[in-house]
Order: structure tokens, then sequence, then C-alpha cells
């Protein structure tokens, strides 16, 4: 296994530029949770010349729906969810100062040119570990859209919390070698 590297969110261009695809990372910081709907919601925002309610610049995205804390908890299980169906909003994200995405699985290769274009990573993280990953969140809040109900947008502070580069700046991925 490759040594891990220590990410703070949000990124910086450099920190993003030093990632290749294959290398394991811990992220601290912050991060939000967007699924289907809020990043149909940021879109149009954009679209629309609205400011979204979040600064994306340098931001990480994780595509999750976190359930429910229970007693005691900050948060309940919070694993990810299939990157492919965010592939359609994702490369105007990134236009937008996006850095980073966090997810399971392959992407367009309309995400990957705007991941070369704008100097952006996508992560990836183990599925079907939402109760181990919900370990690495210390602090969980709905910050957007909470008619979304479980798709609204989350702030979540993490530390530790584990990822893959899947997806480097440079148009290398894991699922190639």
């Amino acid at each position: 296994m490759s040594e891990i590297k220590k990410i703070t969110a949000p990124l910086s261009e450099n920190v993003v530029l030093s990632l290749k695809a294959g290398d394991h990372v811990q992220i601290d910081g912050t991060v939000y949770t967007a699924r289907d709907m809020a990043h149909k919601k940021l879109c149009r925002a954009i679209d629309d010349g609205t400011f979204p309610p979040l600064d994306l610049t340098g931001t990480i995205i994780y595509f999750c729906g976190p359930s429910p804390a229970l007693p005691g908890r900050v948060i309940g299980s919070a694993g990810p969810t299939t990157s492919s169906r965010m592939d359609s909003f994702s490369p105007k994200l990134i236009e937008y100062g996006l850095k980073a995405m966090i997810g399971k699985g392959y992407r367009d290769q309309s995400v990957v040119d705007a991941l070369k274009k704008y100097g952006a990573v996508h992560l990836s993280t183990i599925g079907g570990a939402g109760a181990l990953l919900s370990k690495f969140i210390t602090a969980a809040e709905v910050f957007a859209y909470p008619e979304l109900g479980t798709e609204a947008i989350h702030k979540l502070q993490v530390v530790d919390f584990p990822a893959i580069v899947a997806y480097d700046a440079y148009g290398n991925s894991v699922y190639n070698t």
C-alpha cells in the first residue's frame, strides 16, 4: 500500500495537483454532502445567475445521503452513492470551483475532461461501509435545501476520512491500471 497523504478541505490547487490516481488519502476539514437533487438545484442556481448556497471554491462534495443519527451519535450511516448518477452535473460544478468529489465507481468521460481542464480530482471510498465511515465524521448539520430530506446538503466535519484518488487532474484513473 502506498503512503497515506493527509489533505485538508477546502483544497488548494497545489494539493489537488499533487494527488495521483491510486494515492491513499485521509481528509480533515469541511466536506459537504450532495446527491442528485441537490446537484440539480446547485446547477440551476448557476444557470439562473443566482449564487449557490455554498462557495464551491476548493470544496469537496461527498455523494452521500446520510441516515438520521442514533442517540449519542453525530450522524447515522454515511456511505457513498454511485458517482455516475452525478455525471451530468459534475462538469458544471467543477468549472465553478469544485476541487474534489467522493463517491464510488466510474465517471463519464465528460467528468474526466472537466477534472483535467479545471484541476480537480474524484475520490472513491468504501461502498457498503456507511456505518464505519460515519466514525470519521465529528460534526454534521443540514446546510442547504432542507426540503430535500436525506438529500439535503449537509455540512460535515471530518477527521482522517479515508479515500483513494480514483481519477486525478491529469486524466489518470485507478480503473485503467
